[in-house]
């Protein structure tokens, strides 16, 4: 009995000039996104990256004070790589994150400030293609986000980011979460599939820390590109869900 043919992925909408990336990790971009932003940032577009926390829960031999300014630094780097200048962290604690009021606020007053049209964050549904569990920390953050950007919309929602002279900002058209199970779009990396490597490749002390399969990033975002590529139509692709915004 064959295998059913997987459904077709559609292309992203690239029709925009700003986007923030909401992420709760350093190294959750570089797992199948970065190449995507090296995309989009070599047509001339602007990229700012926002970790909820600085993954110093992330590393079992290396004590969280001296892990989260170390990953920190090698996100900057990875980030760096495929054309993305402004890195900001938000510092809420790794391993333990809390979807609610504080972090959809801090998340709503970082839309506020950068007024991006497109969104992204990573898959936050509870599995990854129906089979592996997803992490907590990941289901938080990008349900968090998709909550505050719409509170970054509504004045009357966290009143004080507005005392604080963060106007709101109705703006943004979708949100992307990379990697979802639900994902429908994809977009073309083929281009970018090095930039991609090198940056998740920046991440030295983690991905030694990890080992295993997806310690190999040339291996891990290969197999995960191609299968993504069979269903856009292209060598190469990263997939998202795209969630409207705007009707």
């Amino acid at each position: 009995m064959s295998e059913p043919t997987p459904t077709p992925l559609q292309p992203l909408d690239e029709d925009w000039q700003r986007a923030l990336a909401v992420v709760a990790h350093p190294d959750d971009m570089e797992y199948g996104a970065a190449a995507a932003v090296a995309r989009w940032t070599a047509q001339g577009k602007e990229v700012v990256y926002a970790m909820v926390t600085s993954g110093e829960a992330g590393i079992d031999s290396i004590d969280p004070a001296e892990c989260g300014p170390l990953r920190e630094a090698e996100q900057i780097a990875s980030a760096a790589v495929v054309g993305v200048e402004t890195v900001e962290f938000l510092h809420h604690p790794d391993g333990v994150l809390e979807y609610g009021l504080p972090l959809r606020r801090d998340i709503a007053r970082l839309v506020r400030r950068h007024r991006p049209e497109i969104v992204i964050t990573t898959n936050f549904r509870e599995t990854y293609g129906g089979v592996f569990p997803n992490q907590a920390d990941h289901i938080a953050a990008g349900r968090a986000t998709l909550d505050a950007v719409r509170d970054a919309g509504n004045r009357w929602v966290f009143r004080e980011l507005t005392e604080e002279g963060h106007q709101p900002w109705d703006g943004v058209r979708q949100l992307w979460a990379a990697g979802s199970p639900l994902s429908g779009h994809a977009v073309d990396t083929t281009e970018h599939f090095e930039a991609g490597v090198a940056s998740l490749e920046a991440h030295a002390a983690y991905l030694a820390g990890l080992g295993g399969q997806m310690a190999d990033a040339r291996g891990f975002l290969e197999s995960m590109g191609r299968a993504t590529g069979s269903r856009l139509g292209t060598r190469l692709a990263a997939p998202f869900e795209v969630i409207n915004l705007k009707f």
